[in-house]
């Protein structure tokens, strides 16, 4: 039996065994314990077939659940469960958004949008839906295999998924050493303003979050994991096309674009690659820091890089990075700005909005990078947030607990319009 076991893998059964091993070794004293309960992902076996040959369902609007990426088209905002679909409301009025239906699609993760044509990770396979009528969503294509399993069994047709678990342990500690990966609640794995970005044959896109693994340029779609991006041809929206798998090294985390390139985030850098011919992107440039979580945002001169210190992100530095970006090539620091616990940013003009999670939202005029930490805006603490959008409608902002949207017209003085909490 052909087999393929990733490292990670091994690595969670080392981890779910010696879990195991501290259970059942008896103590030689008497100890008060306390107990721990704690959400996290354990390894599920599915047969491949199983998902593909299941009807895809779209149902009426459902509350929130486990909100994990944003993403806006139009007058519409999408927000990706994990694992499980995607919600699509009406925001034609930020104050009001209408929620109208919901995509149910196992083993998804993240999404992009061209000409009306929704993309969508299902486990291994990629699926384009025409969302053209959001009353009659359509299945219009399944590219098979393109993404890569932790595990795979050819001869069965077997892959690992992951399924929320609550866990009870006497370690405290247990809980950031899970053995299949962090929960998405608790640690979240998520363009200059414009609802529509025209690429260069004229296609209309959607706008993703700094936190977005899917993103299109140039008549493409580009997907990163956390080793590589893969290349698709989407020039004819409806049949995407998969070309090329490029190797980016470990820690892959986000992907932004901006004008012809590709800003990537990693756990120990950013990748700057040139995508002028969009079917074969060239990297430029590799830009080092401590191991941390790592999204990124730029304009033309300045590319301003969040790193985070969580489990999952080897403890490393809370900090915003400033780079020097006018030479692609040569990609410099500027100056580095202690934050608290830093993901997701949006950057609006001079305006930088930034996700601290349990922290809130702060802004900054970094009109001047130099002088970033003294002109900070706002700190607003009641809400946990992880990513940012700034739309042309609303500065759209998300967290474990929901999706809320703001007026930001006056950005030294943010208005709330709505807020869309997660069902108890």
């Amino acid at each position: 039996m052909k087999t393929n076991l990733h490292p990670r893998f091994i690595l969670g059964a080392q981890l779910m065994l010696s879990f195991m091993l501290v259970i059942v070794l008896p103590s030689c004293e008497d100890q008060i314990e306390t107990t721990y309960t704690y959400q996290t992902q354990v390894p599920v076996f599915i047969e491949v077939n199983s998902f593909r040959e299941a009807d895809i369902i779209i149902e009426p609007g459902i509350p929130l659940d486990q909100p994990g990426k944003i993403y806006i088209y139009g007058d519409y905002l999408f927000i990706s469960e994990p694992g499980k679909g995607i919600h699509l409301l009406d925001n034609t009025d930020p104050g009001n958004p209408q929620n109208l239906n919901f995509i149910n699609i196992p083993g998804t993760g993240d999404m992009a949008i061209n000409e009306s044509i929704l993309y969508a990770d299902n486990y291994v396979d990629l699926l384009a839906f025409d969302i053209s009528n959001p009353e009659n969503i359509q299945l219009v294509k399944r590219e098979k295999d393109v993404f890569p399993n932790l595990y795979s069994n050819e001869e069965t047709g077997t892959i690992v998924t992951y399924k929320d678990t609550l866990i009870t342990s006497t370690e405290s500690n247990m809980r950031w050493n899970t053995w299949g990966r962090p929960t998405f609640r608790t640690d979240m794995v998520m363009l200059e303003t414009a609802a529509y970005a025209k690429s260069d044959g004229g296609q209309s896109y959607g706008q993703g979050g700094s936190m977005a693994r899917f993103t299109l340029l140039g008549g493409h779609l580009y997907t990163v994991d956390e080793y590589s991006m893969r290349v698709f041809n989407v020039e004819s929206p409806m049949d995407p096309k998969y070309l090329s798998d490029i190797n980016l090294g470990w820690g892959i985390e986000t992907i932004f674009p901006f004008k012809g390139n590709l800003f990537i985030g990693s756990m120990t850098g950013m990748h700057i690659y040139d995508a002028s011919n969009p079917a074969e992107p060239r990297e430029m440039a590799v830009y080092s820091h401590i191991t941390s979580c790592d999204p990124v945002v730029v304009n033309d001169d300045y590319a301003f890089v969040t790193l985070r210190n969580a489990a999952i992100c080897r403890d490393g530095a809370n900090e915003l990075h400033v780079l020097d970006i006018k030479d692609l090539n040569k990609p410099t620091l500027l100056k580095a700005y202690p934050m608290d616990n830093p993901h997701g940013l949006g950057l609006s003009g001079d305006y930088l909005y930034l996700a601290e999670g349990e922290q809130g939202l702060k802004s900054f005029n970094v009109s001047n990078v130099m002088e970033i930490s003294d002109n900070q805006l706002e700190h607003l603490k009641n809400h946990v947030f992880t990513d940012i959008i700034p739309g042309p409608k609303s500065l759209i902002v998300i967290g474990p607990d929901g999706v809320c949207q703001f007026d930001y017209t006056n950005p030294e003085q943010l208005k709330e319009l709505s807020c869309i909490n997660v069902a108890n």
